[in-house]
């Protein structure tokens, strides 16, 4: 049955035919896009029914090649990363969607082709990153991604030569800090399968080694997702990216960064090994909080909307992480985080578009300069505003329902102060949200008389993807209240031991 390739489909289907895309560009350009959105489709048809499949029957195993793990390589799909698959396939389409119009003014005509090769070529690394269950496989596919989004950043306009450049330096050092983790790994156990290594490294534990390969992996990752400090990289690369990268690459890579840390630390080093020899989740929670507070305040100094949202970005790192953090100290184990890898997509998503559509429509960077802009693009702007209250918290969006249940598990753990910070945090995100939305509807329009501004709305292409966005966050806040999403919360707490008082 088709349904049982659906694990090597989904990464071999866009590798494949991002090999064609320059061949065909070649030819005819207009066919770029089309091939994108087949490989996507098919993607996100698997992703769906390995969803399908383990909610049904359970884990799926799939040996390339034919190879017994840990010989060969093994893609494991489980809750998580079915889950995750689901959302960095369906992203990859909304991305690819929205690139139709703006990739056309943005890019000259004869980079195209390159850019849809690595759109596709960065897809597949996200892909594949969630589906493996090989470490060093995750190590390649990581760098796969993270190549193709240095090449994507670059394309874009004058600076992201610059951004592009940061982004290599400290892509670079997060690789090697990983790949140095996973050699670690490799020397006390001779193993390279997830699997594997959760069964052979409970004796070695206490050993030096091990607890340094965490550490390694654990920043090196850090820096993937741009956790505070190890941000830098981040506000020049989203602020100067092609608009469509700058929705991929804070949604569905942004995403698959966080799914890895939380693999590798609950699922290879164990919820034992990190509460008896590395008590780090706790600092974890403080950088966390460090990393909220923090991004708001870098975020209201932001006058360019983009950089804005990329500060922004840093913040709502800052929730997930806290959500791990808390995740062995509260019954509701990762589900906070779980909530907000989706939850934050689609908002961050939606924000993202946007603001894209801003430069398209009327070059607009600055905040300063959206006075009219909500009678000039008054549905544009209205998604703008449904994702912004979501983002702030309003019932029932997707924001609220993530900042309820980290503080629920705030207070389990006993940690007021963290209840404390998520408050403050909001407090901040109204004040840069309010300012623009401030601007866009209040601030008068020097010059002008009664009805003047006329409506010039971006491209349907890129209105419906962000106006769907703006919906959902409010749609999959109310999917979050009803227990649609339980049982893989539920499959995922279970898979790591968590979810149980301690």
């Amino acid at each position: 049955m088709i349904s049982e390739q659906f694990p090597a489909l989904i990464v071999v289907t866009p590798l494949i035919l991002s090999f064609f895309i320059p061949v065909v560009g070649w030819w005819r350009r207009s066919l770029c896009l089309p091939i994108v959105l087949v490989a996507l489709s098919v993607c996100m048809v698997s992703a769906i029914g390995m969803l399908d499949t383990v909610l049904k029957h359970g884990k799926i195993s799939y040996w390339l090649g034919m190879w017994e793990p840990p010989w060969g390589i093994e893609y494991v799909v489980d809750y998580l990363n079915a889950y995750v698959l689901v959302i960095v396939s369906f992203f990859g389409i909304a991305a690819a969607i929205y690139s139709k119009r703006n990739v056309e003014k943005e890019i000259p005509e004869h980079k195209i082709p390159q850019f849809y090769t690595l759109l596709l070529l960065n897809i597949t690394g996200c892909l594949g990153i969630v589906v493996t269950g090989d470490a060093f496989n995750l190590y390649v596919l990581l760098e796969i991604a993270s190549f193709s989004a240095y090449g994507l950043v670059a394309i874009g306009s004058e600076g992201a030569l610059v951004a592009s450049f940061r982004y290599i330096v400290m892509g670079t050092i997060g690789a090697c800090f990983y790949l140095l983790g996973v050699g670690y790994l490799y020397i006390v156990t001779g193993s390279l399968n997830m699997e594997n290594l959760r069964i052979l490294l409970p004796p070695l534990y206490d050993t030096r080694a091990v607890q340094t390969a965490f550490v390694f992996i654990l920043i090196g990752l850090g820096i993937k997702i741009a956790l505070f400090p190890l941000h830098t990289w981040q506000p020049n690369a989203y602020t100067y990216a092609p608009s469509a990268v700058s929705v991929l690459i804070s949604t569905a890579m942004a995403k698959t960064c966080v799914y890895a840390l939380i693999r590798i630390i609950f699922s290879v080093f164990t919820v034992d090994f990190i509460t008896r020899y590395v008590p780090i989740l706790d600092i974890i929670c403080w950088v966390s909080v460090v990393a909220m507070i923090a991004g708001s305040i870098f975020a209201i100094q932001e006058s360019n909307l983009k950089r804005m949202l990329a500060y922004s970005s840093i913040a709502n790192v800052g929730y997930i992480m806290l959500g791990v953090g808390l995740a062995t100290f509260t019954p509701l184990g990762l589900t906070p985080a779980l909530m907000h890898i989706l939850n934050h997509a689609v908002m961050k998503g939606c924000l993202f578009m946007a603001a894209c559509a801003f430069i398209y429509k009327a070059g607009l960077w600055d905040i300063r300069d959206f006075t009219g802009l909500g009678r000039r693009m008054p549905y544009t702007c209205f998604a703008f505003i449904l994702a912004a209250l979501a983002m702030i918290g309003m019932p029932p969006s997707v924001g609220f329902i993530t900042k309820w249940y980290l503080i629920l598990a705030a207070i389990d753990a006993k940690q007021y102060v963290f209840v404390a910070a998520i408050f403050f945090s909001t407090l901040l995100m109204i004040v840069y949200f309010w300012r623009v939305i401030e601007i866009m509807y209040l601030k008068p329009v020097e010059g002008s008389k009664g009805n003047e501004i006329k409506i010039d709305e971006e491209p349907v292409s890129m209105l419906i993807p962000g106006l769907a966005l703006a919906v959902l966050c409010f749609l999959i806040g109310i999917a979050w209240v009803s227990g649609v999403f339980s049982p893989i919360t539920e499959g995922v707490n279970s898979r790591f031991g968590l979810g149980i008082v301690p």
